[in-house]
């Protein structure tokens, strides 16, 4: 691993460059450029994009779609489904057009991605025809990287360059490129103003007369969930807080630019029953255990807002990532956590080379003392589930449904938040039992 940072270190920008461009094109050649025999949606923001994605996926597949989709949570051929343990949320650019080549063969009509600023540094999105592009949402991230907001921003903006340059198929009628953006988002203008046939707009604050909008209506949050209306359809959705309702408008509108009819997708979000480690409710009684993957200041803050308002005692635990990254936020997280957390246990993460005590150590900086450490990540389950009173909520953010922790020296170890949560709770429920 250290060899591999050197090696980038010490190569010239141009050069690392035209590596990732080549191996592009490679990837893409090698499997016949299959994203040009289907539509391609791509989704990109900081906070929600699996999703939205996998939202977007439900949408096509009662449409009678076959679809493919590709997230940080799997990967979905048609009805057939397998986590992502590849711990990259974008796949390498041979397993991308790998993957697009199953979807091709398997003759599904549409393919859904995950796009993030990395993949994108990397040329990822290269050579992948994209006909529809959505825009979730921008806060700080990754911002070490990217040398700053802007450059994130910036960076994420070279997506939709490639949309407004990709050229008419080859002996295909032109698709119309379709740009969508989330208005309630202070960054929307600026993904807006690329060029693109057709601009949809969504939110549940803002609209935009300059630009074809949708809007959630008649908002009514409920214990687990919500129910809103778009263009006079009643959508009921099982996925809890506002941020969800968000999601759900940036899939209503990809579907919408499709022609997929109101009612129908109605249908298909009335089906999701939860996101697979988005706001997981792993345990509900006597007290509730959530499993969540938000692991940036804003997305952890909308999650403890979510869960505050029915939640009694919040219990809380998370870590941060190692490896370099965002170091910056360690002591925000941390921060936030004291301001909604009435007991805050800080644990281990996904270290990779860093020193997993100094990466707890930053996070309860933040936490100003009000924060106990627990190393052991399985330990600070136990110990979070044992100190939980009726009523309850056991909030426990970071990983989500990733099955893997990464470790120094590039190695991993099998891991699950949820799966430890259950064979913690039936140990301690034995305890509690049989004395």
């Amino acid at each position: 691993m250290e060899v591999k940072k050197q090696i980038k270190r010490i190569t010239p920008p141009f050069f690392l460059q035209a590596y990732h461009f080549l191996f592009a094109w490679l990837g893409a050649f090698i499997y016949r450029f299959p994203s040009r025999k289907m539509i391609v949606i791509g989704v990109t923001g900081t906070s929600g994009k699996s999703t939205v994605v996998e939202l977007i996926g439900q949408l096509f597949e009662e449409a009678g779609q076959k679809t493919a989709v590709l997230s940080s949570i799997g990967f979905h051929l048609g009805r057939d489904f397998w986590p992502n343990r590849l711990k990259m949320t974008m796949p390498g650019r041979f397993n991308l057009q790998h993957f697009l080549a199953q979807a091709k063969k398997e003759k599904c009509q549409l393919a859904v991605v995950e796009v993030t600023s990395e993949g994108i540094l990397q040329y990822r999105h290269r050579f992948i025809d994209f006909d529809l592009l959505v825009f979730t949402n921008l806060s700080p991230e990754h911002i070490e990287r990217h040398g700053g907001f802007e450059n994130y921003k910036r960076t994420k903006g070279k997506l939709f360059t490639a949309l407004s340059k990709r050229p008419g198929r080859k002996n295909q009628p032109r698709l119309e490129k379709t740009i969508i953006v989330n208005l309630d988002d202070s960054q929307a203008p600026y993904f807006a103003s690329f060029p693109a046939d057709r601009k949809i707009g969504y939110g549940l604050e803002n609209g935009n007369n300059k630009i074809e909008s949708l809007r959630a209506e008649k908002i009514a949050l409920q214990k687990w969930g919500s129910v809103f209306e778009v263009e006079g359809t009643r959508f009921s959705l099982a996925l809890p807080g506002r941020f969800n309702i968000s999601n759900a408008l940036a899939a209503i509108a990809a579907g919408y630019a499709r022609g997929i009819n109101f009612s129908t997708m109605a249908k298909a979000l009335a089906k999701v029953k939860n996101m697979p480690g988005r706001l997981e409710l792993v345990i509900d009684h006597p007290f509730r255990v959530v499993v969540d993957y938000a692991h940036t200041p804003v997305a952890l803050e909308k999650v403890y807002q979510t869960l505050q308002s029915s939640a009694g005692q919040m219990i809380c635990v998370l870590g941060a990532c190692g490896g370099g990254r965002d170091r910056w936020k360690r002591p925000v997280l941390g921060k936030i956590a004291a301001r909604y957390c009435q007991h805050i246990i800080l644990t281990n993460e996904d270290p990779y080379d860093e020193d997993p005590q100094e990466i707890i150590a930053q996070v309860a900086k933040g936490a100003e003392g009000k924060a106990e450490k627990i190393f052991n990540r399985r330990k600070a389950i136990q110990t979070a589930l044992k100190s939980a009173s009726p009523g309850a909520t056991v909030i426990i953010t970071g990983k989500g449904s990733e099955e893997l922790m990464c470790l120094a020296g590039g190695r991993k170890i099998p891991w699950d938040d949820r799966k430890v949560v259950k064979e913690e709770w039936e140990k301690l429920k034995k305890v509690v039992h049989h004395p």
